[in-house]
């Protein structure tokens, strides 16, 4: 029979509630088997009769016999007729070799990592907003997607393909979807994309680290704009790039500053339709001049076009790569923004020479995007609901905007200035207050108001403090209320540290 605290031990597993969705024999089974391993019971010591254990535990014999025969299929028990069962002879595990737990690492200690995954885990990933709240950046509204004209175009998918659609997928993308996708692109965005140079991925995220894996060495250089989106800047370092900051003015990324480079690089990283976070625009010239500097210098250039579905004034400008006749150019996209985090899909518009070679590094990290899921938004896409959702949401976002523009001008003047962008689903901010910019996050927080600082998106220190306020995701009552929130949050903060509220204009 076990010892008290053998048996103690095993009745504990069985009452954990981590466990509770576990067949009763798989728990026993398992109780047993971490007796065996952390040398509690030594090779060759007999255990409990079936019969036993089983009026011990309060539980039926066959449990036990089920229980008994894993472990014997598992090599941790020996069973012989007319004997009992014995704890099996494991060389790994025998005395004198055991490794007990206290032995072990303990479970704060630093882990051991390669220099690589030390750096990536320094630099934190990319945290997404798992449960939005005002004003995390770069949410839309989800609760007005039509999830019952989704649903419905699930089904018809399902009738038509069966199993199929359960089945692995085309590494490069479904191509109902890749021809949507380039339909899409070409009428709305200028772009010069066929079905055969789309690559679907499941997200712009892993569309950056393919390129900064695929298509550069460690410690190569790339222009990367300054301030910038930190998933770009983050992707970058994780694969060992040297990232060249260029600063970022009203016209948007200076490229002057590229071609003036003492070093040259390998490719740059851009978001010119609507820069992040500042929300400028590439000028033509400058684009013009991006694309050339590229040909001349073999070079590539990463466009990423992430919101660019909403615009609330003016026209758009073509995209960089629907430009560039020397298709030097990779064209990333998303439906993160335009339809639901969620959904997992985005995707790259490659030159023709790039896209085998992407497709099989694909294949590296997750092999392929959900089948369903691509034919489904095909044909949400081919049926027109697309462009119809969009142009609804277009409408909200710009009421939305308003909303927040006009609450943030009556209630927190005295704070900061609202610097109102032409679209996307964000607002930047800058202080003109003498808060610091971490002090005011962290007043945010508190009164639960998600706000991103600017300062972190900089390379250096040079940018002025504020913050991005996104706004899609909110009602206008939502927008209301967190508003006057962050005012009274941001007054107090004030009062504290003595500060006046006043202070010379800042211009991003």
């Amino acid at each position: 029979m076990f010892k008290h605290s053998q048996l103690e031990s095993v009745k504990a597993s069985l009452a954990h509630p981590a466990h509770a969705a576990m067949p009763l024999h798989a728990r026993i089974q398992r109780a047993i088997r971490q007796l065996i391993l952390d040398g509690a019971l030594g090779a060759g010591k007999p255990l409990p009769a079936s019969r036993a254990l089983a009026k011990s535990l309060g539980v039926s014999r066959d449990t036990i016999e089920a229980a008994y025969a894993q472990l014997h299929a598992e090599g941790f028990i020996d069973r012989r007729v007319g004997s009992g069962s014995f704890v099996a002879q494991i060389t790994d595990f025998s005395a004198g070799r055991h490794i007990t737990r206290r032995d072990t690492c303990p479970r704060n200690q630093a882990p051991s990592l390669s220099k690589r995954g030390a750096a990536m885990f320094r630099d934190g990933g990319v945290a997404e907003t798992l449960s939005p709240r005002p004003f995390a950046h770069g949410v839309p509204e989800t609760r007005s997607f039509p999830l019952a004209l989704w649903e419905r175009l699930e089904r018809q998918v399902l009738k038509e393909t069966g199993t199929q659609a359960l089945l692995h997928g085309d590494p490069q993308g479904a191509e109902p979807l890749r021809r949507a996708i380039a339909d899409h692109v070409n009428l709305e965005r200028g772009a010069r994309a066929t079905a055969d140079r789309v690559l679907v991925l499941t997200s712009s995220q892993q569309a950056m680290a393919l390129c900064a894996t695929v298509l550069l060495d460690p410690g190569e250089r790339i222009f990367i704009e300054d301030p910038a989106y930190y998933g770009a800047r983050k992707a970058f370092n994780a694969a060992g790039l040297d990232c060249i900051p260029i600063r970022v003015d009203r016209q948007g990324i200076v490229v002057d500053d590229i071609l003036a480079a003492p070093r040259k690089a390998k490719a740059a990283f851009l978001t010119p339709s609507h820069q992040f976070p500042t929300g400028a625009t590439l000028s033509l010239d400058r684009r013009l001049a991006l694309i050339e500097w590229a040909a001349r210098h073999q070079a590539w250039i990463i466009e990423d076009d992430y919101d660019s579905e909403f615009r609330y004034a003016g026209k758009p400008t073509a995209c960089v790569q629907g430009l560039d006749p020397h298709d030097r150019t990779i064209y990333v996209g998303t439906f993160t923004k335009a339809l639901f985090p969620g959904l997992r899909i985005g995707y790259v518009v490659l030159p023709h020479q790039l896209v085998k070679p992407m497709t099989v590094a694909r294949t590296l990290l997750d092999g392929h995007t959900a089948s369903l899921t691509q034919l489904t938004l095909a044909r949400f896409m081919e049926a027109g609901h697309f462009g119809a959702h969009v142009r609804a949401m277009r409408s909200l976002y710009t009421e939305r905007l308003d909303v927040l523009t006009t609450l943030v001008r009556r209630h927190l003047s005295d704070f900061i200035e609202a610097q109102v962008p032409i679209g996307g689903l964000q607002m930047p901010c800058v202080l003109t207050c003498d808060l610091p910019e971490q002090a005011v996050v962290d007043a945010a927080k508190r009164v639960e108001i998600a706000l991103l600082g600017l300062s972190t998106l900089h390379a250096g220190a040079g940018g002025k403090p504020g913050f991005l306020m996104g706004f899609a995701a909110y009602t206008p009552y939502e927008i209301e209320r967190a508003v006057r929130k962050l005012a009274h949050a941001l007054q107090e903060a004030s009062h504290r540290n003595g500060l006046s509220a006043s202070s010379p204009k800042a211009v991003l």
